[in-house]
């Protein structure tokens, strides 16, 4: 099962800006857990040579990782899907 390492102190602060605490650890435990979970819709983003991935935290929030050695995974990044 992979694990999440501990997120960067920026990405923490932009998941409490954003209200997302409670959404993060849920989608946290259900990756953990299951990371082809379908509500996660975790896929490899373009392009794929560069081995990154997103996961779903919510209808507007995903968040990008890298696979680390083993099951370690480094979330990079939080971001909106969709920009408006």
């Amino acid at each position: 099962m992979p694990l999440i390492s501990e997120l960067r102190d920026d990405i923490k602060k932009y998941i409490k800006k954003h209200e997302l605490s409670k959404k993060w650890e849920k989608a946290k435990k259900l990756f953990e857990n299951n990371p082809s979970h379908p509500s996660l819709n975790t896929e490899l983003l373009e392009p794929k040579h560069r081995l990154i991935y997103s996961f779903r935290i919510d209808r507007r929030y995903r968040a990008l990782f890298i696979c680390l050695s083993g099951d370690n995974i480094e979330i990079i990044a939080i971001t909106k899907h969709y920009r408006k």
